[in-house]
């Protein structure tokens, strides 16, 4: 399961969407999100489903590769629908005991719910996958320029986004190294309860916390030997510029959102 996760990886490809500038794909990303909560009824649900799997076959990347993202998710997923499902009150109700009840709206929040986690998972996934962490960083830091004004460190933020993202295969491959090494060992980490469970990845988390320290120790000693001293006057080898296909992409989402808004009020 550690290495399903697909959050955070780069695939690289040769795909339209690879090519957008990244401030278009965070900006079209932002609004994803927002549509994600904002929809209602099936012909916005219809709208965002169409609009998702049209994004990804554009990327050109698999679409069972990154549904299996959803796989190291499945924990929160179920949670947000059991909770939804018991603790919802209104509705028709079929079955009620103490605190807990079984109602029609319950049971509608818990799959609206899940199925927005999932979109959600997979619409950042897509984001990621197309898009290198320094195209991030620049992305990021571009769109937030204005309010170095205020005095915000909008380039240290987004060196500790871009340093996150970085940090996310590596410790996954640490993970995995690491488990197959207490494997070896007899450790077992697929029987047992819940709670045996967790007791056996103690002797994951432990020496997977020292790694990351030490990374973390040698990434920090690396900057400091190179006389990294933040965004100050600071130029880029690759400045980002608009294209074609950029301003065509951001038409494309501020009309996906227009769809969103008018489905949400009209429908």
């Amino acid at each position: 399961m550690i290495r399903d996760m697909t959050l955070g990886q780069y695939y690289p490809l040769d795909s339209v969407i690879h090519k957008l500038d990244p401030r278009v794909k965070l900006f079209a990303t932002f609004i994803y999100i927002a549509a994600l909560f904002l929809f209602r009824g099936l012909a916005g649900f219809a709208l965002v489903t169409a609009v998702l799997f049209y994004v990804i076959h554009l990327s050109g990347i698999s679409f069972r590769y990154i549904v299996k993202g959803l796989k190291t998710v499945v924990v929160l997923l179920l949670v947000t629908a059991v909770f939804n499902l018991l603790f919802t009150s209104a509705g028709t109700e079929f079955w009620h005991w103490g605190p807990f009840y079984l109602t029609s709206t319950g049971i509608m929040n818990a799959l609206l719910m899940s199925v927005r986690l999932g979109y959600l998972v997979v619409g950042t996934s897509v984001m990621t996958l197309t898009t290198t962490p320094n195209a991030l960083t620049d992305g990021l830091e571009k769109s937030l320029s204005c309010l170095n004004r205020i005095h915000v460190p909008v380039h240290e933020l987004a060196m500790v986004m871009s340093v996150a993202l970085r940090f996310i295969p590596i410790l996954i491959e640490e993970t995995d190294r690491i488990m197959k090494a207490q494997t070896a060992r007899g450790a077992d980490f697929e029987n047992g309860n819940i709670v045996r469970r967790a007791k056996n990845m103690i002797p994951v988390l432990i020496p997977l916390f020292v790694s990351a320290f030490r990374r973390a120790d040698d990434l920090a000693l690396a900057m400091e030997s190179r006389c990294y001293t933040g965004g100050e006057g600071r130029t880029k080898m690759k400045p980002l510029k608009y294209g074609k296909n950029d301003r065509m992409a951001y038409f494309a989402v501020a009309v996906f959102l227009v769809l969103v808004i008018a489905f949400r009020v009209l429908l």
